[in-house]
């Protein structure tokens, strides 16, 4: 009878190691798959956005099934009967099609179009960068379509977001905006302004 119990527990230890294996691997397929992506589309050669299901294949990671699926295209419903091979793109390297990781590599190291401040690494939690376009107006990253992101990445330059709301309120609220002259000081710590500036800057002094 001791030889049948401790055969049992023995199983049923087995068991539960395999149990929390795969709920594990379950899991780390759930993480690494989330998010939406940027590939190329394997019929017209361009950028598409597209989501997988990682829900469903981190439930089909308990019985060991693996094959991914797509839960959202920027192509549906046009397409939605493709043969989704776009996915071999996204097991290759699932990290480097993020949209996220596109958006932060392109930051970083920049500079600002219009301050000149370097970006540093891009967090989810910050203030949401822009870029400034072909038609002179700034707009952040994430009020555009995904997979137009590629195209505006190759011909705009990136916009800090103080520098952005700041030209946001000078192009919506342009009779509110007044440009100060360029002051410069002497010796004494005085104003020196240019003559055809003096009156602009004795009003604005007397305020």
């Amino acid at each position: 009878m001791a030889l049948w119990d401790q055969l049992f527990l023995t199983l049923w230890f087995l068991a539960v190691v395999v149990l929390i294996f795969r709920v594990l691997t379950a899991l780390r397929l759930f993480f690494q798959f989330r998010g939406q992506r940027l590939v190329t589309c394997p019929e017209t050669r361009k950028p598409a956005a597209v989501s997988v299901a990682a829900g469903l294949a981190a439930s089909r990671a308990l019985f060991r099934e693996w094959p991914l699926q797509l839960k959202q295209c920027s192509r549906w419903p046009e397409r939605e009967d493709c043969g989704q091979y776009c996915l071999s793109q996204v097991e290759a390297a699932p990290q480097d099609c993020l949209v996220w990781t596109i958006v932060s590599r392109w930051y970083e190291g920049r500079k600002c179009a219009y301050c000149g401040k370097p970006f540093g690494k891009i967090h989810h939690l910050d203030r949401r960068p822009a870029f400034l376009n072909r038609e002179g107006k700034t707009q952040q990253w994430d009020q555009v379509l995904p997979e137009q992101l590629p195209e505006i990445f190759a011909n705009c330059r990136p916009v800090c977001y103080s520098c952005h709301i700041a030209q946001t309120f000078r192009r919506e609220y342009a009779d509110l905006v007044v440009d100060r002259p360029r002051w410069e000081r002497g010796a004494g710590g005085e104003i020196i302004c240019h003559p055809l500036e003096d009156e602009k800057l004795e009003d604005e002094l007397s305020h």
